[in-house]
This record gives C-alpha cells, sequence and structure tokens, in this order.
C-alpha cells in the first residue's frame, strides 16, 4: 500500500489518530483532541464523525469490540500508525527547514 498517498494529514486527522492510539468513543475523541491541541481544535459532532468514517474505509481506524452496547469504540490500525508516523517526521522536517533558515 502507498502510504504516501494519505499525507498531508489534515491538522483534526492527524489529532485523531494521535487520540486512537488508545480506544475511544466519539464523544472521548472529541475531548481528547480539543486536549491535546490546548483548546485550539475543536471538532463538531458532524464533522467527528465523518472524519471517522472516512478512517474506517481508509483502514486506518477501526471499530473494536466494548462493553457499552450504546457507543462505538475505535483503535488506530497499524497502517493508521504507520501514517502518524510519517506525518510526524514530514513535520519534524518542516520544522527543521524553518529553524535552518531563522524562524
Amino acid at each position: 500500500m502507498n502510504l504516501e498517498k494519505f499525507l498531508p494529514l489534515t491538522e483534526t486527522t492527524f489529532y485523531i489518530l494521535m487520540a486512537l492510539t488508545e480506544p475511544g468513543h466519539g464523544y472521548a475523541i472529541m475531548n481528547k483532541v480539543e486536549e491535546m491541541s490546548g483548546g485550539k481544535v475543536r471538532t463538531a459532532a458532524g464533522t467527528m464523525y465523518g472524519a471517522i468514517e472516512n478512517l474506517i474505509k481508509q483502514k486506518l481506524i477501526k471499530a473494536v469490540p466494548s462493553e457499552d452496547k450504546r457507543r462505538k469504540v475505535y483503535l488506530i490500525t497499524d497502517e493508521g500508525r504507520q501514517i502518524l508516523q510519517l506525518e510526524t517526521e514530514r513535520l519534524k522536517h518542516l520544522v527543521l527547514v524553518a529553524q535552518n533558515h531563522g524562524f
């Protein structure tokens, strides 16, 4: 699979994948994204569930069994972790280039 086709990630997608390094349901993901971003990224329910659908179709996250029948729980897949790693490396490179140019 050509993982580069998924890059660059949107900021919201990056945070969702990060949030799902541990199992979580939609509301918990929204809270975790807001917390990790220091309140800079807030995701509405519609946006969140649309992103979750897309990430499932792309096989970057998957639904996992849960004891709570009212909520679907999701977790990042191995491919999702690889994408997250590639994006992190890409962002580090951008920061390094900016620092080398005095920013």
